[in-house]
């Protein structure tokens, strides 16, 4: 156990013994505890593993590489459809943690052996997503901005197409679009 992960433990409202329970399987597999991301975050030979998070409904473990993992139990969930590499399972009771303790640890196993693998989950390329028509005209009209989209990272890329494709309405994307050509310009991330 890390002590400077026991605030997130201390400060939790929701999901403690959940949380508690999660903890004492997770560090039971033989992994480092660390703060990241202001939760758990377990790790192995320094390289992301698992994750402790909570949300209203449910409290999870989030698997870094869980799309690499065999889902034998059927428990991996994918949260969305635009998250491409992590997984989670899913608990809103500290009894179905208990009652699921040795597939729990199976996941973990095999994502640690993913890990010592070395294996990488292919990524879709920035090509790959839907680009907002908003965005679309913007970029054949400014050879500048278009040249800056396409300096800016694979992963700041991909977010942009994302936020910007993600409204329904037509002048919500334009205003998105509107507001963060100045950072794309500047070589700035959607959240830089």
């Amino acid at each position: 156990m890390n002590p400077k992960v026991d605030f997130f433990f201390d400060k939790a409202t929701k999901w403690q013994k959940e949380y508690e329970q999660l903890r004492t399987i997770v560090l039971n597999c033989g992994l480092e505890e660390e703060l990241k991301w202001g939760n758990p975050c377990y790790t192995f030979e320094d390289r992301n593993i698992v994750l402790i998070h909570g949300f209203k409904d449910y409290c999870a473990l989030l698997f870094f590489k869980g799309a690499l993992l065999n889902d034998a139990h059927g428990m991996l969930i994918q949260q969305t459809e635009n998250v491409q590499a992590a997984r989670q399972i899913r608990f809103t009771d500290v009894k179905e943690i208990v009652k699921k303790q040795r597939a729990i640890k199976t996941y973990i196993y095999e994502a640690i052996e993913v890990e010592k693998a070395g294996l990488q989950v292919k990524l879709k390329k920035p090509t790959e997503f839907a680009v907002a028509e908003e965005f679309q005209v913007r970029l054949g009209k400014n050879r500048a901005l278009k040249k800056a989209f396409e300096a800016l990272t694979p992963g700041r890329q991909r977010a942009y197409l994302l936020y910007f494709s993600s409204p329904k309405q037509a002048k919500t994307r334009e205003s998105r679009v509107e507001k963060y050509v100045p950072l794309i310009l500047e070589g700035k991330g959607l959240n830089d």
